[in-house]
């Protein structure tokens, strides 16, 4: 993934990620310009991150496949790692557009 010249550094997968889940979950107060790829997409030991919960991850996953027509598996044990960062969920949604 290589940065965007007007993106703060932000890949363009991770872009189009951010702005899919401000979209998606209704963020209204996020802008995803305004995030970066370690942006936890739950609260972290340091209480950063966007706090989503499963649920938002539910609806994250149907968005997903909405938009990409990547299915998730919610037993699949890479989901942790998967949904931990925006940067981890842009190369899992660019590894599965690529097959």
């Amino acid at each position: 993934m290589n940065p965007t010249e007007d993106g703060a550094g932000i890949a363009d997968t991770e872009l189009e990620v951010a702005a899919l889940i401000v979209e998606a979950l209704m963020l209204e107060d996020v802008d995803p310009m305004g995030l970066d790829g370690a942006t936890p997409l739950f609260t972290d030991d340091k209480g950063e991150g966007l706090g989503l919960d499963s649920i938002d991850v539910l609806e994250l996953a149907m968005a997903l496949n909405k938009r990409y027509g990547i299915k998730i598996k919610a037993d699949d044990e890479a989901n942790r790692s998967v949904f931990e960062t925006i940067a981890s969920l842009a190369a899992f949604v660019d590894t599965e557009r690529s097959k």
